[in-house]
């Protein structure tokens, strides 16, 4: 395995401290900030770093990952990897990873506590509470139960909260671009039009992908039924802002509650604004979808195993730009040689040939378009530094470790 004194690890944005306990048992060099950094702060910071930890905020660029000499991994402590350059860190032999699963049940939860707010006008009666009016009313206020809600993107986070719905008695209809197995007494419909003609919420769930962009626009909203409310947790890339707010301030929605937007500042800012400010019904909230001490934790613990597999055993299972390799490990007088490479004809027969003076045990390669990950178990024998200089001479090379 690696000799831990030679990781060096930055993590940003203070993701959990369960992560930053986990690398330092393994004897990594860590550094710990609770800020983002941006651009030549950035490169500065983690120039001479193996692995670097952030959240959503620290944008991770081509520019950023060509100057970083020594990088072999990112560790994504959250659900995306918008704010990684995949293309050029799978280019440059860096692995990225995220935890796509472990926020699923908080994002479920505020969905659920949203759309009772809405329904109640919960946040508006609250605020002019603050404000010292006692607006005691039931003018526009319902129950959630015997309403329809509509989950378009029935993945994780979309499973879960079908359950938590017909929990308080809701009718759950979805739709996705596959097939999927309905939970309980939900149903999928056909198309995103029939989902949002019978719904009394609408609430996405889907990812950030070329087919999501605007995906919701104003000819969606006037497809919902008047009277009904908006969400959107996912990525703020998939509803047209304006449109929304257009179709709030007509009446023709009774609310709406988003917590991601297509523009969201990079540090804490007062300046921020948006077309949803100022209208009667609408919740905000600062893309804290999946922040909870739970979630946190759960992601904090699931990517930085994920790095100590990749680092110690050259296991990529998890990760989002590489193939998910893994091999398991067979014991004393094995070494274990880890190629990233070109994806060429002939880089395995190549890498064998090189290997041949020793009994090649077992052998896993996989491609993901342009870029192949092997992992090659040898029986011990002439010095594995030899071998990694002939690997490291091939065209196709991106990088070589040999692992122990």
């Amino acid at each position: 395995m690696y000799n831990g004194e030679a990781i060096r690890v930055v993590l940003l944005e203070g993701v959990s401290v369960l992560a930053l306990n986990e690398f330092k048992s393994q004897g990594f060099d860590v550094e710990y900030l609770k800020v983002a950094l941006q651009g030549a702060d950035l490169i500065e910071k983690i120039k001479d770093a193996h692995i670097i930890g952030v959240r959503s905020r620290t944008q991770v660029t081509a520019e950023v990952l060509r100057a970083c000499k020594n990088l072999m991994a990112v560790a994504c402590f959250c659900i995306g990897t918008n704010q990684v350059d995949l293309d050029v860190a799978a280019e440059l032999g860096i692995c990225v990873f995220n935890s796509p699963f472990c926020n699923t049940r908080s994002v479920a939860e505020l969905i659920i506590a949203m759309v009772i707010s809405l329904s109640r006008k919960l946040f508006d009666r609250s605020s002019e509470m603050h404000q010292g009016v006692w607006n005691k009313s039931s003018s526009g206020c319902y129950e959630v139960r015997k309403k329809t809600l509509g989950i378009v993107g029935y993945g994780h986070i979309g499973t879960q909260l079908s359950v938590l719905a017909e929990g308080l008695g809701m009718t759950v209809i979805y739709h996705d671009i596959r097939k999927k197995m309905a939970y309980s007494k939900s149903q999928q419909v056909p198309s995103l039009e029939e989902l949002l003609a019978q719904s009394d919420f609408v609430t996405m769930h889907v990812p950030e992908t070329p087919e999501t962009k605007m995906m919701i626009r104003a000819e969606h909203f006037a497809q919902m039924k008047k009277g009904a409310y908006f969400l959107n947790a996912s990525r703020g890339s998939v509803v047209d802002i304006p449109a929304l707010a257009e179709a709030l301030k007509s009446g023709h929605l009774a609310g709406a509650y988003v917590d991601v937007f297509p523009s969201e500042p990079k540090r804490n800012s007062d300046g921020w604004k948006v077309e949803l400010q100022g209208i009667p019904n609408v919740i905000m909230t600062p893309h804290i979808g999946g922040s909870t001490e739970e979630a946190q934790e759960a992601i904090g613990g699931d990517v930085s195993e994920k790095i100590v597999s990749f680092i110690n055993l050259g296991h990529t299972d998890g990760a989002v730009n590489m193939p998910n390799i893994t091999l398991p490990v067979r014991g004393e007088g094995v070494h274990r040689i880890v190629t990233i490479h070109r994806n060429m004809p002939g880089t395995l027969s190549k890498l064998d040939a090189i290997l041949s003076s020793h009994n090649i045990i077992q052998c896993n390669l996989g491609t993901q378009g342009p870029i192949g990950y092997v992992m090659h178990q040898i029986e011990a024998g002439p010095s594995t530094e030899s071998l990694k200089e002939e690997i490291d001479q091939l065209s196709q090379t991106i990088n070589c470790r040999v692992l122990f």
